[in-house]
C-alpha cells in the first residue's frame, strides 16, 4: 500500500467502532496497565479473546514473557480512566488507579477496576508479530464480574461518541 492508499487505510480503520478495555499486567516490580480498543472474543469453546497491542512497547514487552494478565470493558464513566492508560510517559497502573476501587486478580494479580463491564482474568496462548502490532490470543481463566447493566466505551473516529438510545 502506497500514498493514499495508507493514509486512507488509517481513517477507514478510525471508522470502525470498538470497545475500550484496560489491559492490566502484574510485573515483579511494578503493575503496568493500557487503553487497547483492538480487543476481540475469539472463540466460545474453548473460551478466547484477543488483544491486540503496539509491538515494542512496554505492555507488548511483558506479555512476550509473561502468560498472565486481566481485561476491564470500560464504561462511558471511566473515559478519563482509559484516556490515563492511554497517554505517553505514563506512571505505573498503581499511580493511574490510586483513585478507583480495584481489586487483584485472583488468578493473575493483576489490578482490575470494580466498575467496569465486566473483567476477565487471561492467560496468554498465542503471541503472533502482526506489522508493527502484537497479536495476543489468551484463554479467558475467569470472568471476574458481570455488571447486569449499563453501556460501553466506544471509540469511534476519533473520540468516544454518545450512545444512541433506540
Amino acid at each position: 500500500m502506497t500514498g493514499d492508499s495508507a493514509a486512507g487505510y488509517e481513517s477507514a480503520l478510525g471508522l470502525v467502532a470498538s470497545a475500550v478495555t484496560l489491559v492490566t499486567i502484574a510485573d515483579d516490580r511494578e503493575d503496568i496497565g493500557v487503553t487497547v480498543s483492538a480487543f476481540c472474543p475469539v472463540s466460545l469453546r474453548p473460551p478466547l479473546i484477543g488483544v491486540s497491542l503496539i509491538g515494542g512497547s512496554y505492555p507488548a514487552e511483558l506479555l512476550g514473557r509473561l502468560d498472565r494478565f486481566a481485561v476491564t470493558l470500560l464504561t462511558p464513566a471511566q473515559r478519563k480512566l482509559a484516556g490515563r492508560f492511554a497517554s505517553s510517559g505514563r506512571p505505573g497502573a498503581r499511580i493511574l488507579l490510586d483513585d478507583v476501587r480495584c481489586r487483584r486478580g485472583q488468578l493473575s494479580g493483576a489490578l482490575i477496576p470494580e466498575d467496569g463491564l465486566t473483567a476477565f482474568e487471561c492467560e496468554v496462548r498465542d503471541r503472533v508479530p502482526a506489522g508493527d502490532h502484537l497479536l495476543v490470543i489468551a484463554d479467558v481463566l475467569f470472568v471476574e464480574y458481570v455488571r447486569e447493566s449499563g453501556d460501553p466505551l466506544i471509540r469511534f473516529a476519533g473520540g468516544y461518541p454518545a450512545l444512541a438510545k433506540g
